[in-house]
């Protein structure tokens, strides 16, 4: 069996007397749809603020590809591959969707080639049509794929996703979930952190849980659902 593509071990991070993460260490393989679940407050985003380099662990490692990553700067990382989008979509909204995207591209390209790049990136999210647009003219599933697309466009192996459903209804997720499923044919391996269990249930082969920055649990969305520490900390006694 091969490596894992991306490889956390035990990773510990605290802000003053808050212990934020807690001898975390998961695995995800190359072309996985890995879901990252727990209530408010379990550690989701700080896990995915350490793996980006927005947040330097005092214990652990984390490796792509077996590449240490732990005090690398977000940009080096990125350029190693990874990368995440945003809880809290931030686009230039006084910039079209377009110029938008191309940043992205700049990571690895000169302008031309990352507005062409951009382009694709564009066509490949389904919303070439809006490249003229204003960011601060979108709707927020617009927003949302524009934020996909700008990772897209620095060209990464593995794409995390913070929240990027939140504002989405269940159509728009149903077509949000059909994207992410085209872009993993693609090649693309994902981690996302997602609080609407029914979206995170279809779309995830795996999930882990975190609780009090804690991994309390890990397995195929119907061994999670069964789990009675989950069940307890976080899904309720709906999915029991």
């Amino acid at each position: 069996m091969s490596a894992p593509l991306l490889e956390v071990s035990g990773v510990s991070k605290r802000f003053g007397g808050l212990q934020a993460l807690s001898n975390v260490s998961l695995s995800v393989s190359a072309g996985e749809i890995v879901g990252l679940i727990g209530p408010n407050g379990a550690g989701k985003t700080t896990l995915f603020s350490a793996l980006v380099g927005l947040h330097r662990p005092e214990m652990g490692r984390i490796t792509l590809d077996g590449r240490d990553l732990v005090g690398l700067k977000p940009h080096r990382i990125a350029a190693a591959g990874m990368v995440k989008t945003f809880q809290n979509v931030a686009l230039f909204l006084e910039s079209t969707v377009l110029d938008n995207v191309l940043t992205g591209g700049l990571l690895r390209h000169p302008v031309e080639d990352a507005r062409a790049l951009a382009r694709r990136c564009l066509d490949r999210v389904g919303i070439s049509g809006i490249s003229g647009k204003l960011a601060r003219d979108l709707s927020f599933p617009e927003r949302a794929r524009v934020e996909v697309a700008r990772a897209l466009c620095t060209e990464p192996r593995v794409l995390l996703l913070d929240e990027a459903m939140a504002a989405l209804n269940h159509a728009e997720m149903d077509e949000f979930m059909d994207l992410l499923r085209q872009l993993r044919s693609e090649g693309l391996t994902l981690v996302v952190v997602e609080h609407h269990m029914r979206a995170i249930m279809a779309l995830c082969e795996r999930l882990v849980v975190l609780n009090f920055g804690q991994v309390i649990a890990s397995g195929t969305p119907a061994e999670i659902s069964r789990n009675p520490a989950v069940v307890e900390a976080y899904l309720g006694r709906s999915a029991a």
